[in-house]
């Protein structure tokens, strides 16, 4: 009988599935991809950030203007799983979509429904 091996690949496969079943990480992970790679926005002091804020994740999702702590868990989740990346710049958090690890879930998924994975006991 084969015993389970779990790869750090597979690992990442299972924390990217898990981040992404939620509905609430998979609505801000569409946001995210629908948003302009170049877009820049002028806050209130004049300074140019690039993506959209943490803030402006929060809005979309929930309506708010402030980010709350629910919010705030499902973008550490998120980023947690390599989904996407989050980068302070002073008082913001800027969150930019992790598009390569979409792309190698898919990749993985799509090995899987071809049969092209391998077991090593057979």
């Amino acid at each position: 009988m084969c015993g389970i091996v779990i790869s750090m690949a597979d690992e990442m496969k299972l924390r990217t599935l898990k981040a992404l079943a939620d509905p609430n990480r998979l609505r801000i992970v569409e946001f995210l991809s629908n948003m302009c790679c170049g877009r820049a926005a002028v806050d209130d002091e004049g300074g140019v950030y690039d993506g959209p804020t943490a803030s402006e994740v929060c809005c979309h999702l929930t309506g708010a203007e402030k980010i709350n702590s629910t919010v705030s868990h499902h973008l550490h989740e998120l980023e947690a799983a390599e989904l996407i990346r989050i980068e302070r710049r002073g008082k913001r958090m800027i969150c930019t979509l992790r598009p390569e690890s979409l792309e190698n879930l898919a990749q993985g998924l799509t090995a899987i429904a071809k049969g092209d994975t391998h077991c090593d006991c057979c």
